[in-house]
């Protein structure tokens, strides 16, 4: 059940920083997993592990899709890939920052 991906980056941000959402990604990283499994997995009721699995949904983050009468969970690739495409947008100017930084030191009256 692959589909174009659109991600909130700040509904993702906010779910990555949920440690239980975290170590539910973990658990579905890799292969689609029932509720029962990963609520075992992460030592969650299954209804609590339900919800977070709403919010990484809601976020972009994991898909769910249906086997017969099981609902199976999997990352959403594309959602974190998204996620990790927004990110990396701050590097190259932290980096430049960084650069400018160590330069101004080099040029400084200890040189």
């Amino acid at each position: 059940m692959l589909s174009e991906t659109k991600v909130d980056f700040d509904l993702a941000l906010r779910a990555l920083a949920d440690v239980n959402r975290r170590a539910i990604l973990r658990v579905i990283r890799t292969s689609p997993r029932p509720v029962g499994v990963i609520a075992k997995e992460v030592e969650l009721s299954q209804q609590t592990t339900s919800h977070h699995l709403g919010v990484l949904r809601n976020a972009g983050l994991a898909l769910g899709t249906r086997e017969g009468t099981r609902h199976l969970y999997a990352i959403d690739t594309d959602g974190l890939a998204a996620v990790r495409s927004y990110l990396d947008d701050f590097w190259p100017s932290r980096l430049a920052d960084l650069k400018t930084a160590v330069e101004s030191r080099q040029e400084g009256p200890h040189g």
